[in-house]
């Protein structure tokens, strides 16, 4: 499958991100022309043991992430980053653990917008939402380059167009930046051939990026005031 980055928005020191940064974020895709063809989603839940006897906390992991996506509506992948392992499974695994009930999720968090076409590039503008909430807890875009699938080959070329990305960005002068931390896949036992489990990856990777901006936000606040 085509090779993807994910960046995240760090708002500057003392901001927050909000919707009209989505909407500039946004109509920074269209001016360089992006078609906008579809919608986007996916959802990452975070689980946690369901112990009842907590002798046996060390048989399982502290917890784990598991990731949907609408473009593998039969799927669901498995990420438990202590031990770096990503797993892709049957989406009726779901049903397996609802049954078993031993784990429980904690926190369900929604990835939604839109898909826009750039030629050989995609780019999806990624709003962040608690389950069951409007509120928006952080901003993302990925970008998909069509013709090439090996994350080695195609890496000059996205950087390439993730500094136009960042100018273009610039121009708007928003409170805050594009950042793009690309995880070590090999820590993963990934290859060099780009799948949905690199994706899965990087979400989580992106995650963990937006809840440290976000504790160091509240950290910032919590000193002014």
């Amino acid at each position: 499958m085509p090779i993807r980055c994910i960046l995240h928005w760090q708002p500057s020191q003392g901001t927050m991100v909000n919707s009209q940064i989505l909407n500039e974020i946004s109509q920074c895709v269209e001016s360089l022309n992006g078609v906008k063809e579809g919608r986007c989603k996916a959802s990452l839940t975070f689980y946690r043991p369901n112990l009842r006897d907590p002798s046996t906390a060390i048989d399982f992991p502290r917890d784990f992430l598991g990731i949907s996506m609408l473009e593998q509506p039969n799927k669901y992948y498995f990420i438990i980053r202590g031990q770096k392992i990503v797993l892709e499974a049957d989406y009726s695994i779901l049903t397996i653990m609802e049954k078993l009930q031993s784990y429980k999720s904690k926190v369900t968090l929604h990835f939604e917008g839109a898909l826009y076409k750039l030629g050989d590039f995609q780019i999806r503008v990624i709003k962040v939402v608690p389950n069951q909430a409007e509120s928006l807890r952080g901003i993302m875009i990925e970008i998909e380059y069509l013709p090439i699938s090996s994350v080695e080959k195609s890496k000059h070329i996205m950087e390439d167009f993730i500094d136009l990305w960042k100018e273009v960005v610039s121009k708007k002068s928003l409170a805050g930046q594009f950042v793009h931390t690309e995880p070590n896949y090999a820590e993963y036992g990934l290859s060099d051939n780009y799948t949905f489990q690199h994706t899965a990856v990087q979400y989580a990777a992106a995650l963990a990026q937006l809840i440290q901006s976000s504790q160091q936000l509240i950290q910032s606040s919590q000193l002014r005031n």
